[in-house]
């Protein structure tokens, strides 16, 4: 403990030395929406927290809802006094942040590897399943992809707006994958790029997608499982500041247009023993089959992860490659789960279900069990799609079967932890309900 305190209390001074004019730092982690929570601390005090001072923030800020509510889920909330819980510094993690218009630093926290963590901190989910998989033998690589829209930065009537082409002032509302607009909007992804470089963010590929405005970023392969979802969680944060810096917004929103493809959370994960052999490919790559199996078996009770709110559900099915049944082939761009051509070393699935906005923690986490549950099931997958284009199960597509479906999953309770699984569940039952309560201006024009 006492070298981790002062390889922490190293990263501080350095950071402080380094960059002099940044007085103060947030202090942030993810919460079950995925959104950001914490607090601004002088940098003096983090001194003092990297040399062992407790760091406590409320138990309950990691309940949320998405509009930042709190639910009464149990007795958690407004039975248990609502007590602090404590955190600790994630190291490595202490950089500048360059968007904000007064110098600052940012650096996570997180309460798993604390006396007490806490059951349902999204990073404590996954890191309890890394931990089970470590003990096994088994060492995940893993990469994320993450699309994104911009926007024009004013909002019309509460509505996005196309971006405008920096070369011609236009809208941007051509869809298309033509690399010009990398060089159009290049002023914008540079900068995001370099701020994610600048976070310790392994980019790698920068694609046009097809939607109008919109874009892909991927990450290098890391094997380091809560590394990768740290990336993940940390680029939308700079991305979105990025964009505000030069006139636009960026979302993650899973389904901005209906008329437009929507944006995803895919996952490529491949499992190594300690030898550094690819488990996957071993035995005519039976193993793989089998991994395949459990996540096809799993998905479709892990939907409130992969589609946490109402309008992720819109993106299923939708214009380009989004599934509606659980499926996967080789190759194969319309499968949840697809596997990418490759050679042996470097076999791996890649899951390609969740939506864009999903929490990066708890989608790997789940992928993961799924992969688990197979390799100790050995059961055979389902025909791939390259074999028969209707092949599949189905999985719900609105949120409250979806929830009904993973709370009484045992693999789920079992894997990510019953106590996880209760208060996700209700988590999104509460949010989806509290999201019905407002009437919109379609009802009036349909049932006035």
């Amino acid at each position: 403990m006492k070298s981790h305190s002062s390889t922490l209390l190293a990263e501080v001074r350095s950071f402080r030395q380094n960059h002099p004019d940044v007085r103060y730092v947030d202090l942030i982690a993810l919460d079950i929406p995925g959104h950001f929570y914490g607090k601004r601390y002088p940098v003096e005090m983090l001194e003092k927290i990297a040399a062992g001072s407790p760091l406590k923030l409320p138990q309950n800020a990691v309940l949320l809802g998405a509009q930042g509510g709190l639910f009464k889920i149990g007795d958690y909330c407004f039975n248990d006094g609502d007590p602090d819980a404590n955190r600790r510094l994630v190291p490595g993690t202490l950089k500048p942040v360059n968007w904000e218009s007064q110098p600052l630093g940012q650096m996570l926290i997180t309460s798993d590897g604390t006396e007490a963590p806490i059951e349902f901190e999204p990073r404590e989910v996954l890191a309890k399943v890394l931990e089970r998989l470590q003990h096994q033998g088994i060492h995940p690589v893993v990469a994320f992809e993450l699309e994104f829209y911009l926007f024009d930065k004013q909002l019309e009537n509460g509505l996005p707006q196309f971006a405008r082409d920096p070369l011609s002032g236009d809208a941007d509302d051509q869809p298309n994958l033509h690399i010009e607009r990398l060089s159009r909007f290049s002023d914008v992804l540079d900068d995001m790029a370099q701020t994610a470089k600048d976070q310790g963010i392994d980019i790698t590929v920068i694609t046009a997608e097809i939607g109008p405005g919109q874009f892909e970023i991927n990450f290098g392969h890391c094997d380091d499982g809560l590394r990768a979802a740290d990336w993940a969680a940390l680029f939308c944060r700079s991305t979105r500041g990025v964009a505000l810096k030069h006139g636009y917004r960026a979302s993650f929103m899973a389904k901005p247009y209906l008329q437009f493809p929507g944006s995803g959370m895919h996952v490529h994960v491949s499992l190594y023993d300690a030898a550094g052999n690819n488990l996957l490919a071993a035995h005519q790559q039976r193993p793989l089959r089998h991994a395949v199996a459990g996540c096809l078996e799993l998905l479709p009770h892990c939907m409130p992860i992969f589609s946490p709110n109402h309008n992720a559900f819109r993106r299923l099915g939708g214009t380009v490659n989004a599934a509606t049944r659980a499926s996967w082939g080789f190759e194969d761009r319309d499968a949840c789960v697809r596997i990418p051509e490759s050679d042996p070393r470097n076999l791996r699935i890649e899951h390609r279900l969740a939506s864009a906005d999903a929490n990066p923690y708890l989608v790997l986490a789940a992928i993961l069990v799924g992969l688990e549950h197979g390799l100790e099931a050995k059961r055979e997958p389902i025909a791939p799609l390259n074999e028969d284009r209707n092949s599949g199960a189905d999985f719900p597509v609105e949120m409250l079967d979806a929830v009904r479906a993973m709370q009484q999953q045992p693999v789920l309770r079992d894997k990510l932890g019953a106590e996880f699984v209760e208060v996700y569940c209700e988590n999104k039952r509460q949010d989806h309900l509290t999201f019905q309560q407002e009437i919109q201006a379609r009802e009036y024009r349909w049932f006035l």
